[in-house]
């Protein structure tokens, strides 16, 4: 019975098993397929995929100006540090100051526009910051003022004249060109000397003749034009180094002079200057007026030496000193210490430059690279016309159209006067062609906006902070239509408050900056400092700010003059004919009648010197040509400064 039951089991599992093994692969995955669904552990659901981010909203037209002008503010200063850390510090405050107007100028309100606020101060503080450290280290952005030829000679020496150099110029004016009587003697050397083998006296003498460049041919054509000695150019070199904008140390009277060619401000001299121009500072029309006064002064005296020591000390002057002595001679004027030092000096150290501007490789200026010249299309407006709106339609930075207007005070042109507007070469028909779109009367204050894509009425005048309606009438337009078929719109902007001839002075008040005093009164930043003689924006409560005089960036070459020749010329008397303009720097500088037969002055002088016969000087010579009627033009003494 028990063998029964032992295999019993194997009897019937060994079926299963032979079937099992006579199963292919695939049925058993079927098999294992086939299991029911229940017997298996659950399925894990896979995550569900994120949703996809949003895109962003587009930025506003407003915005993307402002996204762009931050851009170019930043590219600005970068470009200013990056001079800064190279030690050029009139370039760095050139990009400086430029970062800070691209805000001022850029007629989006600063006070609205939180990004715009806050770019604004982080610019401003750390050009504060950078500033801050540069007066630490000497005057700040401002470069130590750079002297004209004239100043760094005042103390050359001539004894002990080297003979080879005085040999060397006479050998050269052999071959030199000029329209004046050239001289040399051991006063030129000495100045020949010093601007050839000093470097200082090189550097600045070779930097003034880089800057003509700027004026050169302007200068050419004016002395051409009135029939002047076209050398008469190389009086720059003394005067101003070129500079249109130079300006004078305050004298004993108050004025300054001004101007590429140092004119006073009072004088008869056919410029204008009121509070909103001042001619001194125009180039072409200053060179006129020099070219006419210089030939004014010869048609006075006849002699082109005693002429440039005129331009400098005064005709009356000049007149005295040669009715005393008798001689109509600048070098014998100098020998006898008849000629204050700095006059003694003018003429010879002008003389040098000539000598060396015909024969610059001789001399060791071969290396001058001219600046170039400055070109513009002048546009004559008979209306006020704001220096915004001329940005805005020929696309050119509010510095570069004041740089090209330095005769303008303020930021707007004369209101009731016709006005000389300079605009970059090539865009006086753009500006002629778009200005018409503003109404003449409102040129003073609307802008002039180009549409670009994506502008409408809405956005332009809240960018210009005006009303759409206003924008909209000022148009022919209503306030829901698309600018798509429009070009550009004249936007009907406030004008800023101007100051009126008694507002010379401003006294600030708590919470004011330069900024803030600038947009007031409609001048620009770099204005006011200049004006004021301040840097950066800050500026204390009480202060008194000079509001509309005559923008000058540097100080005229002759700074020493006025301390030479402090005694004033209160006897002289105008010219009747033709007055003559007080430009010099001492006093006045009218022109006697020339000592000519019948004349007062020439009777005295004749009588005074009387005796002087008896010793056979030219003296008495001279004063016997004055009262037989010869006058300096014709009888003058210029044979020792004769080329030849």
């Amino acid at each position: 019975m028990r063998a029964k039951q032992n295999w019993l089991p194997i009897t019937v599992c060994l079926p299963a098993f032979l079937l099992l093994v006579s199963c292919s692969p695939s049925d058993r995955h079927s098999s294992v397929n086939n299991v029911n669904p229940a017997a298996m552990a659950p399925e894990v659901a896979a995550p569900a995929p994120p949703p996809a981010p949003q895109a962003p909203p587009l930025p506003s037209p407003a915005e993307q100006r402002v996204t762009a002008l931050i851009r170019q503010v930043e590219a600005a200063y970068a470009s200013g540090a990056s001079d800064y850390n190279k030690g050029k510090l009139p370039e760095a405050k050139a990009e400086f100051d430029r970062a800070v107007d691209l805000m001022l100028s850029s007629s989006i309100d600063i006070r609205t526009n939180p990004r715009l606020q806050e770019e604004f101060d982080h610019i401003v503080d750390q050009i504060n910051a950078l500033e801050a450290e540069a007066l630490k280290k000497g005057n700040g952005f401002v470069p130590a003022e750079e002297p004209t030829p004239a100043d760094v000679a005042a103390d050359v020496t001539f004894n002990n004249v080297d003979p080879n150099i005085v040999a060397k110029a006479k050998a050269d004016l052999a071959t030199t060109k000029s329209d004046l009587p050239l001289v040399v003697n051991d006063y030129v050397a000495g100045f020949i000397n010093f601007f050839a083998n000093t470097q200082r006296g090189h550097n600045t003498l070779l930097h003034s003749f880089q800057r003509s460049g700027h004026y050169r041919a302007m200068i050419q054509r004016v002395m051409a034009e009135e029939g002047v000695p076209q050398d008469l150019i190389y009086l720059a070199v003394a005067e101003s180094g070129f500079n249109p904008r130079a300006i004078g140390p305050r004298t004993r009277s108050g004025g300054r002079a001004g101007g590429m060619w140092q004119f006073m401000p009072s004088g008869n001299y056919g410029l204008v200057r009121n509070s909103y121009v001042d001619e001194r500072f125009d180039p072409e029309k200053s060179t006129r007026a020099y070219a006419r006064y210089m030939k004014f002064i010869y048609d006075q005296l006849g002699d082109w030496y005693l002429s440039m020591a005129a331009y400098d000390w005064g005709s009356g002057n000049v007149q005295r000193a040669v009715q005393k002595t008798g001689y109509a001679d600048f070098w014998e004027l100098y020998k006898r210490n008849e000629l204050p030092v700095e006059t003694r000096n003018y003429v010879p150290e002008i003389l040098a430059a000539i000598i060396i501007a015909n024969n610059p490789t001789q001399y060791g200026f071969d290396d001058i690279t001219l600046d170039p010249p400055v070109l513009t299309d002048t546009i004559t407006v008979n209306s006020s016309v704001s220096l915004k709106l001329v940005s805005d339609i020929v696309g050119a930075p509010v510095d570069e159209i004041e740089a090209l207007n330095p005769s303008l005070l303020r930021m707007v042109t004369p209101p009731d006067d016709p006005y000389d507007l300079h605009l970059p070469a090539g865009t006086g028909a753009l500006f002629t062609q778009r200005v018409a779109l503003i109404p003449e009367g409102k040129r003073n204050a609307w802008r002039y906006h180009a549409v670009v894509a994506g502008d409408t009425l809405a956005s332009v005048a809240h960018e210009y902070q005006v009303q759409p309606e206003a924008l909209a009438e000022a148009n022919q337009l209503h306030p829901g239509d698309s600018l798509d078929s429009v070009q550009a719109l004249a936007v009907p902007a406030a004008p800023s408050a101007a100051p009126t001839s008694l507002a010379r002075l401003y006294t600030a008040r708590r919470g004011d900056t330069l900024v803030t005093i600038a947009d007031r009164f409609g001048v620009s930043l770099e204005q006011l400092r200049t004006w004021n003689h301040l840097t950066g924006v800050k500026v204390a409560a009480g202060s008194r700010l000079h509001i509309a005089e005559p923008a000058a960036t540097g100080r005229s070459a002759r700074s020493h003059r006025h301390k030479a020749l402090a005694a004033s010329n209160e006897d002289d008397t105008k010219h009747t004919a033709a007055p003559e303009p007080s430009r010099s720097r001492k006093g006045s500088s009218a022109i006697k009648q020339p000592a000519t037969k019948g004349s007062s002055s020439a009777k005295r002088s004749a009588t005074a010197r009387g005796s002087a016969a008896t010793k056979g000087s030219k003296a008495a010579k001279g004063s016997a040509a004055a009262s037989s009627g010869s006058t300096h033009k014709s009888k003058s003494r210029r044979s020792s400064h004769k080329q030849k």
